[in-house]
């Protein structure tokens, strides 16, 4: 049965601990391994926790989680009391401003009874597995948290009623309610909802089944720094060659000094816009000294729209409007530049270049932009009816793709490869250092004539991707 243990109105997270197997009664430091849990949740802005007791076996609990996503307004987690876990950890979904659907994963692939496989592909998770459940290809493991977005809820009560008849017709197998969380995770995935893979890093989650493996756990968690950790995780892993390995290396020193001086990631943005038309200000000079403090000034532009994303995962203050305004940022500080290098340039005939350029990069915007809202359309429209459900009776996982997506995929994991495809589609950061590069080094025509050669094969390679994609 539910019992609610805190409230919390100012927040949009409930939790529901599923403290139904022996282990939960487990002692630590803390008491037991329930009343560890629920320590560090109330150290987290969540709005309340509810804990079920077991009463009638796998099946009960299931209903009891539908219950509560049945009426709950915001953001559900779910969670089990025999969870040994950074705090930090459980920030990662609880405190992530998007209140979004997620689960704790571990890129060690190395699965077990109490650390189900996943396969994750682009951020989310695609394949979910339990104890009835295959998983072909599995790159990493479900580590027991568990968050449904509001808008997914109902999804949520229905997987878990599904679920909870399955398991009382024994029609999934031997299952206990140790695995309540994992099948709701297979649920989720099978049914078409796009569930977030939030990375553990270096963190530990583990659930445990004795009290030796909870002494270990609990003593495990001292040998990670989680200040560290954090600081860690707000830099991007999956960033750019030119930010992960010219500019993340140093401005990773920076985040700590912006937080003190309580910098908002919306006024590290806004610098960075300043710095940028300063940029384009030195470009129109048309000198080599002008050109030189141009291409400085633009790399430190970079270095703070790197740094505001940064901050905002560290702080964990990002929103939308922020994601918003520093893709804006981005577009008026590189068209700035743009024209400075033409107005220096002092030749009529450099306009078309500019402007060309100028075209290129709104193509590929454009291409890549129409390609994620016809994914989101598709995701929130047309998948209930284009494509059936996966069923939650099938034993195998989905199949891996095949053909060149399936090579993509396999050369993704290659890190030449992997970092030679960044660079091929010309990100902000290399564009950066392109202009920067061939600005400070010659001059606007021989950057435009790079920016048009680079950035129509990026083009290119862009569009025929998209369309492989859209068409599978």
């Amino acid at each position: 049965m539910p019992d609610s243990l805190t409230s919390r109105e100012t927040t949009t997270t409930s939790v529901v601990v599923l403290a139904t197997t022996p282990a939960c009664r487990l002692s630590c430091a803390d008491g037991t391994l329930l009343d560890r849990i629920s320590g560090q949740l109330q150290a987290l802005p969540v709005r309340e926790v509810q804990v079920v007791t077991p009463g009638g076996g796998l099946g009960a609990d299931l209903r009891g989680v539908a219950k509560i996503a049945r009426i709950a307004s915001g953001a559900v987690a779910v969670l089990p009391a025999d969870l040994v876990a950074h705090t930090e950890a459980l920030a990662l979904l609880l405190e992530h401003p998007a209140h979004d659907t997620g689960a704790l994963v571990s890129h060690d692939a190395t699965a077990g009874p109490m650390r189900p496989p996943v396969r994750v592909e682009g951020g989310k998770i695609v394949a979910a597995g339990s104890s009835f459940h295959l998983v072909p290809e599995a790159n990493a493991t479900f580590r027991g948290v568990l968050q449904a977005g509001e808008a997914d809820l109902a999804t949520l009560a229905d997987v878990a009623e599904e679920l909870a008849e399955l398991a009382d017709t024994g029609k999934l197998g031997p299952v206990t309610p140790v695995e309540a969380v994992d099948l709701l995770l297979v649920g989720l995935v099978r049914t078409g909802v796009a569930v977030r893979a939030a990375g553990i890093g270096p963190l530990h989650a583990d659930r445990v089944a004795g009290q030796n493996a909870a002494d270990s756990a609990v003593t495990r968690l001292a040998d990670v720094d989680e200040a560290r950790v954090r600081l860690d995780t707000s830099v991007k892993r999956d960033d750019g060659f030119f930010a992960t390995f010219f500019v993340s290396t140093w401005s990773r020193h920076l985040i700590r000094p912006a937080a003190k001086l309580k910098l908002s990631p919306n006024t590290v943005t806004g610098i960075s816009i300043g710095l940028a038309l300063l940029a384009a200000v030195w470009f129109s000079a048309g000198t080599q000294g002008g050109r030189l403090a141009g291409a400085l000034l633009l790399y430190l532009s970079f270095v703070l729209d790197c740094l505001d994303g940064q901050l905002a995962r560290y702080t964990r203050t990002f929103s939308a409007f922020g994601a918003w305004a520093d893709g804006m940022a981005d577009r008026l500080k590189e068209y700035a530049v743009y024209i400075g290098l033409a107005f220096g340039f002092a030749d009529p005939g450099i306009w078309p270049l500019a402007v060309a350029a100028m075209i290129i990069q709104v193509v590929r915007h454009a291409i890549d932009y129409s390609y994620a809202g016809a994914v989101a359309d598709a995701a929130r429209i047309g998948a209930t009816w284009g494509r059936p459900p996966r069923s939650l009776l099938e034993s195998a996982g989905a199949r891996p793709a095949g053909g060149v997506l399936g090579l993509a995929r396999r050369l993704e994991r290659q890190p030449v490869t992997r970092w030679l495809k960044k660079i091929v589609v010309l990100p902000i950061g290399e564009r950066t250092a392109l202009i920067a590069v061939t600005a400070a080094g010659w001059n606007a025509r021989v950057t435009f004539l790079a920016l048009l050669c680079w950035g129509g094969a990026a083009a290119l390679y862009q569009l025929a991707g998209r369309m492989m994609r859209s068409a599978r």
